[in-house]
């Protein structure tokens, strides 16, 4: 009775608040004369709420997957959870991203452009230049925070990479982490990706360990947390309503996935991809997806035909593809899970689903043949199909880091010819999306075709919420958002679409478009990272995309004037949105020195280093690449002896370790699971304190050359022997460097090579390890 009472209160309460201006005032308080509490009433509590019958939310946000990708647009890869949200809600066949993951992200949870958010690219790429620097201002308040400081619960599962690179330390700042940015609970990784099987996985802003549980696998684990938080949330405080913004690792590498999901799948793409790009176009236009003049873009000149491959790679290519196809049906299962659970208490009709279906294209980064360790890709290392045949069986499983062939990122994005990262062509940008919401929805299994881009999800769910887009956050005037409400096409299909000028751009791959007409230049390729042409010789070509739906027909001959004009549109648009000047670098720009952005060791060139630390990500440790480095450490060892990791940094598939091994010092260098040198003493370390340098002499002219590697014990040679390669540019995106034990997967391989997984903690005592360049 008390919980009605005081929920009729605040509804009437509610009606009078500022909400453009957040947080929400609370009321001045009743000025009281009366000297004893027991001669007055106590006021009515006051707590503030969304405006009545606001709906829940949930945004289902997956990785790196095209439009042609899922059965429920058209495609190969059975998707049951996405048809079922779709044959009960709406399909949008016109709706785009950035091309790119954290700039998708930023403009999805924040409803302004990604330049905007200062996020042109991905934050491991962040630059010094405005639009581009990885830092969110105060001015570009999120969608999470707007609605918890309106009355609701909010929790983000999943993949994050919002946070700039430099800021994901223990010293933080963490105001650009999830739980400063509007999420009351987050549970999942910071950066790009992790390893599926072994992730890095922070509980708010705590480093934990995964639960152990039989089978393990990360998709698994942040569903059960979603399922979990929302039943309890919904127990606790059923007047709230929540927000779930639910972002898988799937199906961006590495393409992790038991055999079970994969072997679902065993022949079904040994058509290869130019017979299955095919098929999809013919199942989309018998569906409505596309229109029956639809033609099937050309694929990239790069991309061999099918029948033109050997029979070992056709092999290997449809090995890859079942692994993506069983990674991305687990991942829609895992979903159906968290939807069956809002069903089970009773709230599926009153929230509101976004499936998005990709933050982007399907991701061509695996290059022409794929990868075993997608390492490889970032340190320029080609990988050969010879090299991959023996992994076949093992393919998605604990001891591969695995992408596929780029031949199927083009398939999965048809009827489009590109893929991620180029963002002047739908294949990288137009990515299927599914809205559910039976309380506002009347049409079932209904098509949305008015264009629409990421910036119009936040303003919908503001709209959906009956909330005013606030002018004031945090006390800090914002800009205001980009996006259109696509409410207006919830029961109108044959509404006139409201978004009707976005920019596109991404490493100098750039469009325009305008009511109905784009303008686009390719300036890249996804796997060209060097001799690019110059950006002034780009040629720009254009579509009327409302008679074309798949860009094949180049207009630029017959009106250049158009052309012309949509180009000085780019340009106005760019210049407004800080997406100038051009940045077409990539790999260079993963070096913080090149790229001109903070660095958080600035240029010291020596790390302290204590026993206890560990979780230091690779953008926040000191870079040893390229470099002679050596390693200081003051050790106690007990009689029995010690052993151990004193300092490792990567994983399974690349980096290094300086260990005891029963009491022996030894240096292994693991480059990128490929090869591992070792060198190791046969002097056992005396029982009590001791000091043992590991030093690196690199050999110089270039990147990625090898070095001498000299082992020393209280200033004695104990041990000689050379590394003859390592890795320029990245260890791992989500590995890293700990003092005391080898986090995650081991840099060594096993007790052979190194040492076993469960044999990282160090027995003795670490007073300090000294890491000097």
């Amino acid at each position: 009775m008390g919980f009605v009472f005081l929920n009729l209160f605040n509804l009437q309460a509610q009606e009078h608040l500022n909400r453009e201006v957040l947080p929400i005032l609370i009321p001045e308080p009743k000025t009281y004369t009366e000297l004893d509490v027991r001669d007055t009433k106590p006021p009515k509590a006051f707590h503030i709420a969304p405006p009545e019958g606001a709906p829940n939310v949930v945004i289902v946000l997956i990785d790196d997957l095209g439009i042609g990708a899922t059965n429920t647009f058209g495609g190969p890869i059975q998707t049951p959870t996405m048809d079922k949200l779709a044959n009960s809600g709406l399909r949008y066949n016109n709706f785009h991203t950035t091309a790119l993951c954290s700039p998708t992200r930023m403009a999805l949870k924040t409803g302004r452009n990604h330049h905007t958010c200062n996020t042109g690219s991905i934050m491991e790429t962040a630059t010094a230049y405005p639009g581009n620097t990885g830092a969110l201002p105060n001015s570009v308040a999120p969608l999470a925070e707007m609605l918890r400081l309106n009355g609701y619960s909010t929790a983000a599962f999943g993949k994050w990479h919002e946070t700039a690179a430099w800021e994901t330390s223990v010293s933080g700042p963490f105001d650009r982490w999830p739980t400063q940015q509007g999420f009351d609970k987050f549970y999942g990784f910071i950066g790009g990706e992790t390893d599926q099987w072994a992730p890095l996985i922070y509980d708010g802003l705590k480093k934990v360990n995964p639960p152990k549980m039989e089978n393990y696998h990360f998709t698994t684990d942040m569903t059960n947390q979603a399922i979990n938080w929302v039943k309890a949330q919904q127990s606790m405080t059923p007047d709230k309503p929540f927000f779930v913004y639910f972002s898988t690792g799937a199906v961006h590498a590495p393409h992790h996935v038991s055999k079970e999901w994969s072997d679902k799948y065993k022949g079904k793409f040994d058509q290869g991809w130019d017979n299955i790009r095919e098929a999809t176009v013919k199942r989309m236009k018998s569906m409505g997806i596309i229109p029956e003049n639809t033609n099937l873009g050309p694929k990239p000149k790069d991309i061999k035909d099918w029948d033109k491959l050997t029979d070992n790679e056709r092999k290997l290519f449809s090995r890859q593809a079942e692994v993506f196809a069983g990674f991305m049906e687990m991942t829609d299962y895992e979903v159906g899970r968290l939807i069956e659970a809002i069903e089970e208490i009773g709230e599926i009709d009153n929230t509101l689903v976004f499936f998005i279906a990709g933050d982007n294209g399907t991701s061509a980064e695996g290059g022409m043949v794929g990868m075993y360790n997608e390492m490889t890709y970032f340190n320029g290392v080609e990988e050969k199909v010879e090299d991959l045949l023996p992994l076949i069986d093992d393919w998605g499983l604990e001891n591969t880091f695995p992408h596929m062939a780029a031949g199927w990122a083009v398939a999965f994005d048809a009827p489009f010819t590109w893929t991620k990262q180029v963002a002047s062509d739908f294949g990288g940008t137009r990515n299927g999306m599914i809205i559910h919401y039976p309380q506002n929805i009347t049409e079932k299994n209904g098509l949305r075709t008015q264009f629409s881009h990421v910036t119009d999800i936040a303003p919908t769910i503001l709209e959906a919420a009956g909330l005013p887009e606030p002018k004031v956050v945090n006390g800090v005037p914002q800009i205001p958002m980009a996006g259109t409400s696509l409410v207006y096409s919830f029961n109108n299909p044959d509404a006139a679409e409201r978004h009707i000028i976005q920019y596109f751009e991404m490493f100098g791959n750039r469009a325009i478009y305008n009511d109905g007409w784009f303008a686009r230049t390719i300036h890249r390729a996804p796997w060209q990272v060097s001799n690019l042409p110059p950006l002034e010789t780009d040629v720009w070509d254009l579509y009327n995309v409302k008679e074309d739906f798949s860009l094949t027909n180049n207009l630029a001959a017959k009106y250049p004037e158009k052309l012309e004009q949509l180009k000085s549109l780019f340009m106005a648009e760019a210049q407004k949105y800080h997406v100038l000047p051009i940045d077409d670098r990539t790999i260079e720009r993963t070096n913080a020195e090149l790229a001109g952005r903070p660095d958080l060791l600035g240029g010291r060139n020596s790390l302290m280093l204590y026993e206890g630390m560990e979780g230091m990500m690779e953008n926040t440790f000191i870079n040893i690449k390229n470099k002679s480095f050596s390693v200081t450490a003051d050790l106690v060892s007990p009689k029995t002896g010690a052993k151990g990791v004193i300092l490792a940094q990567g994983g399974r598939f690349g980096g290094w370790s300086v260990y005891l091994k029963d009491g022996k010092p030894a240096f292994i260098y693991n480059f990128l699971g490929l090869e591992h040198y070792v060198i190791s003493s046969d002097t056992k370390l005396p029982e009590g304190k001791s000091t043992v340098k590991f030093d690196f002499v690199y050999d110089g002219n270039g990147l990625g050359k090898g070095g001498e590697v000299t082992i020393y014990v209280n200033g004695t040679s104990v041990a000689k022997g050379r590394v003859e390669k390592t890795q320029p540019n990245i260890f791992s995106a989500d590995e890293t460097a700990d003092v005391g034990l080898d986090n995650q997967t081991p840099v060594a391989v096993n007790e052979n090579i190194g040492y076993g997984p469960e044999e990282t903690k160090f027995t003795g005592k670490i007073e300090k390890v000294l890491i000097k360049i």
